[in-house]
């Protein structure tokens, strides 16, 4: 046999191989191991396009920023935490801009868990305009098929504040748990149609990515036909002047389903107007594009019905009343003080080995 049609043969195995370990959930885990910030590339996703007038934030060249965490230079504090984007925008000026690792600001980074804050002001959206009555309806208004396995109690604000009381394994590194079931997998919504309940809803918080997921599920079918990513368009993306493209990752090509608990890719500087809708309760340059109500709502202390004090309607709280953030696995962070008019995004391969809440909440002390 003749050594190139040897190499042809390895060269078709290695090709057959490679399919056959990411056409199935179990295959694309062990092929793709662990989440990365290159996995955007890896997925079937919808594209969301920039505005032809982006908005930009004003920039200084004598922003206020601190010399040194912990004795260490800033710079290097943030480098050797594994960051690759950091920015502190202050009053709609940026004071600090750097990226570390060979990323720049027209690096693409998946926002991984910021993704479910996204997804609550949807929500909010859809509510605001009839597609969704009000956090209060059981989500088997829009997923009949879980009726059987009891969640006729559960309601979207269930969902919202991670009360739900699903069962659900957060796990990324089993290869047989729901989140890596959810992430790697080709179809949501067979997956969600196999869920169940542990615990009686609204007594107990505990994180797991399924109840994001089954508001994806839950905002998809409102729509009646539109898709999640073209509604993130209609009702973000343009209006607040997004720079870049970015794109949605789905589950799979074919009438694909947004993974909404994660997977939204985009830039810093347009993960950062997320944060500036937020701080300015959702008015975008004097035109409300999300419900002030909601926006509170989204945001404030409530540890009823099972709440807890940290958390609401997707959004992380470090100081109850204070501020907020969206925070995704990685140490991916938008991180919001209305009351400082500030903003602080940063994104990374690892979160490192810092305490990012105490640090975003001491930078906002010094501001």
């Amino acid at each position: 046999m003749s050594r190139q049609i040897r190499m042809n043969r390895f060269g078709f195995l290695i090709i057959t191989v490679s399919t056959l370990l990411t056409s199935c959930q179990l295959g694309r885990f062990g092929y793709y191991n662990v989440a990365d910030i290159k996995d955007y590339k890896k997925f079937q996703s919808r594209p969301l396009t920039a505005n032809a007038s982006p908005f930009n934030f004003q920039t200084t060249n004598s922003g206020k920023f601190p010399k040194e965490i912990n004795n260490i230079p800033f710079d290097k504090y943030l480098k050797d935490n594994k960051t690759v984007a950091f920015l502190i925008i202050k009053n709609d000026t940026i004071q600090y801009e750097k990226y570390f690792k060979g990323y720049d600001k027209q690096s693409i980074v998946p926002s991984f868990s910021m993704a479910k804050s996204v997804t609550s002001i949807l929500i909010g959206c859809a509510i605001d305009e009839g597609f969704i009555q009000s956090v209060d309806e059981p989500i088997t208004n829009y997923i009949p098929e879980l009726t059987k396995n009891g969640f006729d109690k559960v309601t979207i604000k269930h969902l919202l504040q991670m009360t739900s009381g699903i069962k659900f394994n957060e796990s990324y590194e089993n290869p047989f748990g729901d989140a890596a079931s959810f992430y790697y997998g080709l179809n949501l919504r067979k997956a969600i149609g196999k869920m169940k309940l542990k615990s009686e809803p609204g007594k107990k918080f505990e994180y797991v990515s399924g109840n994001t997921q089954l508001l994806g599920l839950v905002l998809d079918r409102s729509l009646k036909g539109k898709t999640i990513t073209s509604y993130l368009q209609e009702k973000l993306w343009t209006p607040l002047g997004m720079e870049y493209d970015a794109s949605w990752s789905i589950d799979r090509k074919k009438n694909g389903l947004e993974k909404t608990f994660c997977c939204l890719n985009a830039r810093a500087r347009d993960f950062a107007k997320i944060g500036r809708l937020y701080k300015n309760k959702g008015n975008w340059n004097g035109k409300q594009i999300v419900p002030q109500r909601w926006v509170e709502e989204s945001t404030k202390l409530d540890i009823t019905d099972g709440s807890v004090n940290f958390y609401q309607y997707q959004w992380w709280l470090p100081t109850p009343n204070e501020d907020f953030m969206a925070e995704g696995i990685l140490g991916q962070f938008v991180y919001v003080n209305p009351s400082k008019d500030l903003i602080i995004v940063r994104l990374g391969k690892k979160e490192g080995k810092a305490d990012w809440w105490t640090i975003f909440t001491s930078l906002a002390k010094a501001y």
